[in-house]
């Protein structure tokens, strides 16, 4: 699949699904060196189903596990559709997760995508439960097998928005919150994981992946459309399509070292919000309602590495705000869990 042969649009979420999920032949050969089942841990979230999905279009013949605890009863009858194994099982409980373990043991490949992230503000011991001690356990349970533990941008301090981002070499070192500092918490189990049993994984510190249902694009189009005003401190961020940061995470699976170690995904320029606000208002013919200035400082990441390994994401950005902003226009469905993208004082 190359960026000259991307759709103009999606008619509905069968089309973009069926896109989203579409493995590309580098995929299949990264997984082909990386054998066993795939275990997805956390796939009842925004990027699990997709992901599982693609999985399994890449890798057939093999097992696809999806674990979770399935809040969403109808989530097991459609992973079942698709070939995805349901498998219920809370990450909280230590029994659970070694029953899991010893059900599952041709799962070397273990992606982990759980975490508690909004009401982290409102309930920090769940944060620090989920984000840190399901990792603890998980890292001990799955020791012998491949880990690659989904991670964030927000483990970084704020960087200049002129430079090139946070590289993985910089200190995981965030502003306050009890969300971002349980981020890390997770990121050094998993490293202590490794180093302790010689566990090899990758921790995927991702940057705002784009849904036409949810994401940064999706907020500032929603935002214009709606003449809400847009709040332009957070002045720049990240974004990535998701079909592209799922790939990259499931590539990692051939791409593990041990220790584990970081490596930042998401796209290769930096978004400037401003700019999304006038390339939705001049699509949806809406003069953006835009609030205070741009701060000198947001979470940027440098993906250097991610494109040595991997090359540019296939999906650029001209393709997702056009993407986006038609949906929005059509009335597409939304999943109506804003990203927060704004928030600068590490409440969520």
């Amino acid at each position: 699949m190359t960026t000259d042969r991307l759709p103009e649009r999606f008619e509905d979420l069968d089309a973009l699904e069926a896109f989203m999920t579409t493995p590309s032949p580098a995929l299949v050969a990264d997984l082909e060196r990386a054998p066993g089942d795939i275990l997805v841990l956390g796939v009842g979230g925004k990027m699990g189903p997709t992901l599982a999905r693609m999985a399994k279009r890449a890798a057939p013949g093999r097992r696809v596990i999806g674990v979770a605890r399935f809040t969403d009863p109808a989530l097991p009858a459609a992973l079942r559709a698709h070939g995805i194994e349901p498998m219920a099982c809370d990450l909280l409980d230590r029994a659970a997760l070694e029953g899991l373990r010893d059900a599952t043991p041709d799962a070397t490949n273990v992606v982990f995508m759980a975490g508690h992230k909004f009401g982290a503000s409102g309930n920090p011991s769940l944060t620090w439960a989920m984000n840190v001690g399901v990792p603890a356990m998980v890292a001990e349970a799955f020791r012998d097998r491949r880990i690659v533990a989904f991670s964030t941008a927000c483990v970084y301090p704020f960087v200049d928005t002129a430079g090139p981002g946070a590289p993985e070499s910089l200190a995981a070192q965030p502003p306050p919150g009890d969300y971002a500092w349980s981020c890390v918490g997770r990121e050094r189990m998993f490293e202590h994981g490794s180093r302790t049993w010689g566990t090899s994984g990758r921790l995927v510190r991702l940057s705002y992946a784009i849904d036409l249902r949810y994401g940064v694009l999706r907020d500032v189009a929603d935002a214009v459309f709606h003449g809400r005003p847009l709040d332009l401190a957070m002045g720049y961020a990240d974004v990535i399509w998701q079909g592209d940061a799922n790939e990259q995470a499931l590539r990692l699976l051939a791409h593990c070292t041990a220790p584990a170690t970081p490596i930042n995904v998401t796209g290769p320029v930096h978004t400037s919000i401003r700019r999304l606000a006038a390339e939705f208002g001049a699509r949806f013919g809406r003069a953006p309602v835009l609030t205070g200035s741009e701060a000198p400082t947001a979470w940027l990441i440098d993906t250097a590495e991610a494109q040595r390994l991997f090359g540019a994401p296939r999906v650029p950005l001209a393709a997702m705000i056009d993407w986006v902003a038609d949906w929005v226009a059509r009335g597409g469905a939304s999943l109506g869990k804003p990203t927060h993208f704004e928030t600068r004082d590490g409440s969520y």
